[in-house]
């Protein structure tokens, strides 16, 4: 009798107390001090330390979840135990303004942050289909890519480039020590399916990630494991086939989730074919972009000339072929203390420098090419990144994460001229170290302290050697005689160190207004050596720099009604000079760069202002963002005045007689104002809708000549339609024409050179050529779920095979181009 009365009292306990646990939807944990409250909020409760909750006290009706750290979320009482009394918490929502951002580190909802920034998630990457991760960058607003090469894509934010964007990957900087000024293709070295999220976040943003983040910083989230109260297995396939480059694309996933860790392993490998161009050019130039001689020097093949190329639209010499690799394990330690491993690893093939192998020595004549061989050696990228999550929950710190990183990345260029056997190699090594702490702690209701450390240093190697090649039948046997080469970069090591604090604090004034307000303090020091001397003398061969900048962001968003968000930011920036802008020795364009060890920092002055409009409960939202950033110091590649300077590099002789020897310099003042107006959501069942228009303008007031890397107006517009098991949409890119003179010249970023040609015989480059066409595309792309477990994907862009370019590259965009895509979850 007595063991009945037991069960009967644990049979009570369990259904009539109602005790239901939140979980977090993205990793599988318990979630303490969620709210739940009734829609007149008569009634609450709060999770306890294992994120359960007794709602027997709630009627049959909604019940509303809500947590800082995640959108709000409402379902009735009788569906919560009919799903086993288990609720799942998701950092996104239909209302707009309720999705949570992590790009400043503290976790924030949209609706207090001040910036402008923008977030593109799994499903949407999924959707998109890139080939690269640099494609998904190309979509979201603001946002412009310039290409050199296929493997590649170089982001343009707010008019900054390279290394005035800051790239991060799952907290850690991609940035290194010889990141360069002109254009990047580190951005590529993740693969898109692996991506949990992309965001973004516009304007200078020194106070949060320090050095290089003057137009903005883009990070990157990989997918993480999720834990599980029962033993899952989960299996993922990815296979796609592109027409317009022969893409195949190749991907499998494995995530093993426990109670206690988690593990989630994927890697992909993709072959990319040479790049055909669109062939139907409506801006009538008929000959701009083809390619109709070309090198067959690859692949252990020797042909002292140029070939002729059967069909000038196919872009020869551009296929490579890339492997990425991830590794990630989830580990909880305790309740408040989780530990998580990040491992990654990314490579490719000899990669061509699509831009270099097109380039002629007589503009006349297209047979003229100038290289036999110029490709990027296999692009490296390793990544061991352990990082600890603590919630202590102390009055000075509620939660925190450390995070350490190791990366190892590795580039080479390897060039030869037709005409001669000498093979040109350069090397370099970059090892990085870094250790970040961020913490946060909330004062009291609604206000938030963040603050943090960083801590990151560069170790570079450069090397550079040259071999005279042996030829046996046309093919390239070995090589005889070793020859001195410029090294790219100091050839006695150099190193980058970088130390910073930081505080950023967050309060909610009352209902409908939140300030912000930030600093942080860096200081860099550079270290360099030079030891070969035989092409060129600098007057101090093993020098030290060191500087030291405190910068600082006031942002103050006001909500005067639920459905309008008004926000202004003034905020400062700086890029401290690393070693490529200090010791970077290269040739382009007939034009050699040489090392400049006097560079100072350069400082970015940013006001902002925005407004956002709400409609359809916060499920449809029009945007607008104005900015003006005024650039002091800015560093400026032009010629030196040294008329008496010769220079031999790489068989050739450069004069400043002739201009040809450029040098980075740090100028006055510079300005970048723009706007990006966007819209996004639902028009109504089933059906959304996105779109935007960027507008960019930049000039110097010293020079009054227009600033490097500035876009011409730029916008997209999309229509979706979703259902259970269907997908679809149409979308719509374009570009605004940018005149020649609107073009920076002098620096050679913005590749003037690469547009039609108008007048051959002109003195001046301003009258040589016509500067970048106007241009519009569409696409289409659907997809079908057949089941739980399978959905057909296809993606057809560029319907009418335009032929452009983007502002500023070297390679012709793509022509009309079906992708089909299978993906598998088991």
């Amino acid at each position: 009798m007595r063991c009945i009365f037991i069960l009967f009292l644990c049979f009570s306990s369990t259904v009539f107390s109602q005790q239901i646990t939140v979980y977090d939807g993205e990793t599988g944990k318990v979630i303490e001090a969620v709210a739940l409250y009734n829609l007149d909020k008569s009634i609450s409760a709060i999770t306890n330390k294992n994120g359960r909750v007794d709602i027997s006290e709630f009627s049959k009706g909604i019940i509303y979840f809500s947590h800082v750290s995640y959108a709000e979320f409402s379902v009735r009482k009788s569906d919560i135990l009919l799903n086993n009394n288990v609720v799942y918490l998701s950092k996104e929502s239909e209302q707009l303004d309720e999705v949570v951002i992590s790009v400043l580190k503290a976790k924030a909802k949209a609706n207090r942050i001040a910036e402008q920034i923008e977030v593109f998630n799994a499903k949407e990457i999924q959707k998109l289909s890139p080939q690269t991760s640099a494609e998904i960058l190309e979509v979201i607003p603001g946002i412009r890519v310039q290409r050199s090469q296929l493997g590649g894509g170089s982001p343009v934010l707010r008019g900054m480039e390279s290394n005035r964007v800051l790239l991060v990957v799952d907290g850690v900087r991609m940035n290194n020590a010889i990141y360069r000024k002109g254009h990047l293709q580190n951005s590529i070295t993740v693969a898109p399916n692996m991506l949990d999220k992309t965001e973004v976040v516009f304007g200078p943003s020194s106070v949060i990630y320090g050095s290089d983040a003057l137009g903005g910083a883009i990070h990157y989230y990989t997918k993480t494991p999720k834990l599980s109260k029962d033993k899952e297995v989960k299996v993922g396939l990815f296979s796609r086939y592109s027409t317009v480059n022969d893409e195949r694309t190749n991907q499998a996933s494995f995530e093993l989730r426990f109670p206690k860790w988690a593990s989630f392993t994927s890697v992909a490998y993709s072959e990319f074919g040479d790049l055909k161009m669109g062939e139907n050019r409506s801006h009538g130039f008929e000959d701009w972009g083809k390619v109709f001689y070309y090198s067959d020097n690859l692949n252990g093949n020797y042909n002292p000339n140029p070939i002729l190329n059967p069909d000038p639209a196919t872009q020869r010499n551009t296929g490579y072929n890339q492997t990425d690799i991830l590794q990630k394990f989830y580990v909880p330690l305790s309740r408040g203390t989780d530990l998580k491993v990040n491992i990654q690893y990314s490579t490719s093939s000899d990669i061509p420098r699509f831009d270099r192998m097109t380039e002629v020595t007589d503009i006349n004549d297209p047979s003229s090419l100038k290289f036999a061989e110029w490709y990027y050696g296999p692009q490296d990228r390793f990544l061991v990144s352990p990082q600890l999550t603590i919630n202590p929950k102390k009055k000075w710190l509620n939660e925190g994460t450390f995070t350490f990183a190791y990366q190892n990345i590795k580039e080479s260029r390897i060039q030869r001229r037709f005409g001669s056997l000498e093979r040109s190699y350069r090397e370099e090594k970059v090892d990085i170290y870094s250790l970040n702490g961020d913490f946060s702690v909330e004062l009291a209701r609604n206000r938030n302290l963040g603050y943090g450390f960083e801590v990151a240093y560069n170790d570079v190697s450069s090397n550079s050697f040259g071999k005279e090649l042996n030829v046996i039948n046309n093919q390239i046997v070995g090589s005889t005689d070793d020859f001195a080469v410029q090294s790219r970069y100091p050839d006695g090591g150099s190193s980058y160190l970088s130390s910073a604090l930081y505080a950023n604090y967050r309060q909610d004034i009352n209902k409908k207004s939140t300030l912000n307000f930030g600093a942080r303090l860096t200081n860099t020091q550079l270290r360099a050596k030079w030891i070969d001397n035989t092409f060129i003398t600098l007057p101090d061969s093993d020098i030290s720099l060191s500087n030291t900048a405190l910068t600082a962001t006031i942002g103050y968003v006001y909500k005067p009604a639920k459905t309008w968000k008004f926000n202004a930011v003034i905020s400062s920036g700086f890029r401290s000079p690393n070693i490529d802008d200090v010791g970077k020795i290269r040739e382009k364009s007939n034009r050699l760069t040489i090392p400049n060890v006097d560079l100072k920092p350069e400082h970015a002055y940013n006001a902002e202002i925005g407004v956002e409009k709400y409609f359809n409960n916060k499920k449809f939202r029009i945007g607008a963002n104005v900015y003006y950033m005024l650039l002091d110091n800015y560093i400026y590649r032009e010629a030196i005045s040294d008329l008496g300077l010769s220079l031999d590099y790489d068989g050739e002789t450069f004069t400043t007689a002739n201009s040809q020897i450029l040098a980075n310099v740090n100028k006055g003042n510079a300005y970048v104002t723009g706007f990006t107006v966007n819209y996004q959501g639902k028009l109504f069942k089933n059906w959304t809708t996105s779109g935007s228009i960027t507008y960019t303008k930049g000039e110097t007031f010293d020079t009054n000549e227009p600033m490097s890397s500035i876009p011409p107006l730029f916008g997209n517009f999309d229509v979706n339609y979703v259902n259970k098991s269907v997908e679809a949409g149409v979308n719509f890119r374009f570009n605004a024409m940018k005149h020649i003179e609107d073009f920076n010249i002098s620096e050679g970023i913005d590749n003037h050179d690469l547009t039609p040609i108008v007048d051959p015989n002109a003195t001046e480059d301003i009258n040589k050529f016509y500067g970048s066409p106007s241009w519009a595309t569409v696409g289409v792309h659907a997809g079908y779920k057949l089941n739980t477990n399978f959905k057909l994907q296809g993606r057809l862009s560029n319907i009418f095979d335009k032929h452009y370019r983007e502002f500023a590259s070297g390679l012709s965009a793509p022509g009309r181009n079906l992708s089909l895509s299978v993906i598998a979850n088991f």
